[in-house]
C-alpha cells in the first residue's frame, strides 16, 4: 500500500526575511539598490510634493526608481506586473523594503520622469566613468525599430483618414436602416423581434459610431504630418509622434531607438527614440547629446576630437558626415554598395567570353578645353546637366546625341538598359563641399577602414541583443515621444548598471 507525507493547509509557517540580506553583493539588484542609495540624486523630486503638514506621505522616489530599474531587467514592463512582484518576490520586497507600491503610482512615476530622466541617466554615466569603464576613443552608433503602444491600422495621410471616417459613417447608416427595416417587419407581423440581435446590432453600431467620431475628433486637431522631404506622410491617430516602419520582421508602427556605445565596456553613452525610420539626420541629435552627457561627467567641450565613429550604412548621409566632421570625427560611415566593393564579400563568377565588357568611364577621353566627352566610337557627349545628386552623389553629367548611339555599332556594350535611346556619362564632383560621399568611400575602402569598421558589431550589436532578449524589451508600452524616450533610457541605465555589476570594483561586489 502507498505511503504518502501528510499535510494539513491550516498549519502556519514563519519566515524570517531580513530585507538587507536578500541584496546580495555581485548581483544586479545590490548594484541597483546600491547606486540608487548612494549616487543616484533624487532630490529634484521634492518639488513635486507639497505634503509635509497635510496630506498622505507619498512613496520615496527611491523605491520607485529601484523596483522599476530591477523589474525592467527581469522584463516585466507592465506596472501591473511590477505591483505584483512587490507582493510576491522577495527580491522586489527587499528593494522596496516592504512596501506595495500599487500600478498606478508605478505608471504615473515613469510617466513623469520628463525632466528628471537626463540628471538620473548621467549620475550612472558618472560612475561608470569613476569605474573606468569608458574609453572614450572609439565609438558605435546604432539604433533598432521597436513598435509602440499605438495601432498601424489607425494610421494614414488626411486623405486616407477622412475615406475611413466616411465609411464608417456609411456602414453605421446601413445598419440604422436595416434596424428600422426590421423593425417595421415585427410590427406589422405583430410579434417582437430577437432580443439578441437588435441587441448586437446596436452594439456594433455604438462601436463604428465612436471609431468615426475619434476620427473626426483627430482631423479638427491635426493637419497634415509633412516629412522630411516637404511630403505628406502618414498620421497616426493612436500615437502621431510614432510612425509606419519596415523592419526585418514586418511593418509596424513605433519608434527607431538610438544608442551611442563606448567600445571599452559596451556602456552607453547616450540613447535617444524617434519617430523617424530613416537614420539619416540622426548623427546630430545623438551626438549632442552624448557631448552634453560626457561634459557633464568630466569630459572636454573638444572630447570628440580625434576619435573614432562607426555607423553602418543606413547612417550614409551629408547631414551625418557633416555634424561628423564639425566635432572632428573620425567617422566611418559605409555607402549603400559598400559590400559590393569587398573583394573579401564579392562573388566572383566566371567569365564569359562570348559577352562583351561594358564601357565605363575610363574608356571615354575627356577633352577638358571644350569640356567634352569622347566615347570609344569617337562620338561626342556634351554637357548635360551641371549638377545631379544620385545616392549623396554630386555629379556633372554628359549626354550623346540620340542619333549616334542609335546607329553605333558598340552600342551593346555602352548602353546597360535596352530601352536607353542614348548614353549618359556621370562624372563625380571632386572638392564640392556638399559632395562628402567620395572621400567617404575612399577611407572606407582602405585596408585601414575596413579593419575599423568590421569592429563595430563586436560593440553596438551585443548591446541590442541584450537589451531586447535577454531584459525582454520587445515594444514600448507608452505613447508620445517623450514617455518612449523615457522608456528607452531607463533600459539603457539598466544596461549600465550591469556593466557596473559586472566589471565595477567598488558596486558589483562586497
Amino acid at each position: 500500500m502507498a505511503k504518502y507525507k501528510k499535510y494539513d493547509y491550516s498549519q502556519g509557517l514563519l519566515i524570517p526575511v531580513n530585507f538587507d540580506e536578500q541584496l546580495i553583493p555581485g548581483t544586479l539588484e545590490f548594484a541597483i539598490h546600491t547606486l540608487v542609495e548612494s549616487r543616484v540624486d533624487t532630490s529634484m523630486f521634492d518639488e513635486r510634493y507639497n505634503n509635509d503638514e497635510a496630506g498622505c506621505s507619498a512613496y520615496d522616489p527611491k523605491i520607485l526608481l529601484k523596483v522599476v530599474l530591477f523589474g525592467y531587467s527581469r522584463g516585466l514592463m507592465s506596472s501591473r506586473r511590477i505591483e505584483r512582484a512587490c507582493r510576491e518576490n522577495v527580491t522586489f520586497m527587499a528593494l522596496s523594503c516592504g512596501q506595495k507600491p500599487d500600478h498606478s503610482t508605478i505608471a504615473a512615476f515613469v510617466s513623469s520622469l520628463k525632466e528628471e530622466i537626463l540628471p538620473l541617466y548621467r549620475d550612472i554615466l558618472l560612475v561608470c566613468e569613476e569605474e573606468n569603464l569608458l574609453g572614450g576613443t572609439f565609438f558605435s552608433l546604432d539604433g533598432c525599430k521597436l513598435p509602440s503602444n499605438a495601432s498601424k491600422e489607425w494610421s494614414g495621410k488626411i486623405p486616407d483618414l477622412e475615406r475611413k471616417k466616411d465609411k464608417l459613417e456609411r456602414k453605421v447608416k446601413q445598419l440604422i436602416e436595416e434596424q428600422v427595416e426590421e423593425d417595421k417587419g415585427d410590427d406589422d407581423e405583430g410579434r417582437g423581434g430577437g432580443s439578441s440581435g437588435i441587441s448586437n446590432r446596436k452594439k456594433r453600431i455604438e462601436k463604428l459610431q465612436k471609431q468615426a467620431d475619434r476620427i473626426e475628433k483627430f482631423l479638427k486637431e491635426n493637419g497634415p504630418k509633412i516629412g522630411r522631404q516637404g511630403r505628406e506622410i502618414k498620421s497616426n491617430i493612436t500615437d502621431n509622434e510614432s510612425a509606419t516602419m519596415v523592419t526585418s520582421h514586418g511593418t509596424i508602427q513605433g519608434y527607431n531607438s538610438q544608442a551611442l556605445v563606448d567600445s571599452k565596456r559596451q556602456v552607453i553613452l547616450h540613447g535617444e527614440a524617434f519617430g523617424d525610420s530613416q537614420d539619416h539626420h540622426h548623427v546630430p541629435p545623438v551626438l549632442d547629446g552624448a557631448k552634453e552627457n560626457m561634459e557633464r561627467v568630466g569630459y572636454d567641450e573638444d572630447c570628440f576630437e580625434g576619435k573614432i565613429l562607426t555607423a553602418d550604412s543606413l547612417y550614409h548621409s551629408s547631414t551625418n558626415i557633416k555634424k561628423c566632421e564639425e566635432e572632428k570625427l573620425d567617422a566611418y560611415i559605409p555607402d549603400k554598395d559598400f559590400r559590393k566593393r569587398d573583394p573579401n564579400l564579392r562573388i566572383k563568377t566566371p567569365v564569359n567570353p562570348k559577352v562583351r565588357k561594358k564601357f565605363t568611364l575610363k574608356d571615354f577621353q575627356h577633352n577638358e578645353a571644350k569640356d567634352e566627352f569622347i566615347c570609344p566610337g569617337g562620338k561626342t557627349l556634351k554637357l548635360y546637366l551641371k549638377k545631379v545628386r544620385s545616392c549623396n552623389i554630386i555629379y556633372r553629367q554628359y549626354a550623346a546625341d540620340k542619333n549616334d548611339c542609335q546607329e553605333c555599332q558598340l552600342k551593346s556594350q555602352c548602353i546597360k538598359n535596352k530601352n536607353a535611346r542614348r548614353r549618359f556619362v556621370s562624372v563625380p564632383l571632386v572638392g564640392t563641399p556638399d559632395n562628402l560621399t567620395i572621400p567617404m568611400i575612399e577611407k572606407i575602402d582602405s585596408k585601414r577602414g575596413r579593419e575599423i569598421y568590421n569592429r563595430r558589431i563586436g560593440i553596438v550589436e551585443p548591446v541590442f541583443a541584450n537589451v531586447r532578449t535577454q531584459k525582454r524589451m520587445d515594444r514600448f508600452t507608452l505613447r508620445g515621444k517623450i514617455k518612449v524616450n523615457i522608456q528607452w533610457l531607463l533600459y539603457c541605465m539598466v544596461h549600465n548598471i550591469e556593466k557596473i555589476a559586472n566589471y565595477g570594483v567598488n558596486y558589483g561586489t562586497a
